[in-house]
């Protein structure tokens, strides 16, 4: 049943995103619009719309969801292999179990670890720059000719 299900919901999330869905949903609305004098406004030409809109609304709803959780489960698996497999810190597998206060520690702890590695390649850099061997730092420039 879930193989089922996980197959029609990403069939349809991927038909509702196409641009010929938006289009015919866009040509419907149109549709409905220039009916409405021919059914003097009424409110069952409005009850029409709204109760069309309000049903998909309520379907997609679930099934966008279902197709957004198993790719969030697929990419933090991809994620999780790559942590695994390389010299990365383990402890960030399976993070996203945290709590938000578990996350947000583990966040300043990653900044500071960050702002403790520029400062020491600012330092390394001046250092370089004393003793004349760093050249100007420019990225994506053509090499002079005869470097390269």
């Amino acid at each position: 049943m879930d193989q089922i299900f996980a197959r029609f919901a990403n069939r349809i999330a991927h038909i509702a995103g196409s641009p010929i869905t938006f289009l015919a949903c866009v040509s419907l609305v149109i549709a409905w619009a220039v009916a409405g004098p021919f059914f003097g406004f009424s409110e069952t030409w409005q009850l029409l719309i709204n109760t069309g809109t309000t049903i998909v609304t309520f379907l997609m709803v679930f099934l966008i969801q279902n197709t957004q959780n198993r790719d969030g489960v697929a990419l933090q698996t991809k994620l999780d292999e790559l942590i695994r497999s390389s010299d990365a810190q383990d402890e960030f597998i399976g993070i996203e179990k945290l709590t938000d206060q578990e996350l947000t520690i583990l966040h300043e702890r990653c900044e500071a670890a960050a702002r403790k590695s520029h400062v020491t390649l600012e330092r390394t850099r001046a250092e370089r720059r004393r003793r004349g061997h760093e050249q100007p730092a420019r990225r994506h420039e053509a090499p002079e000719a005869g470097q390269g």
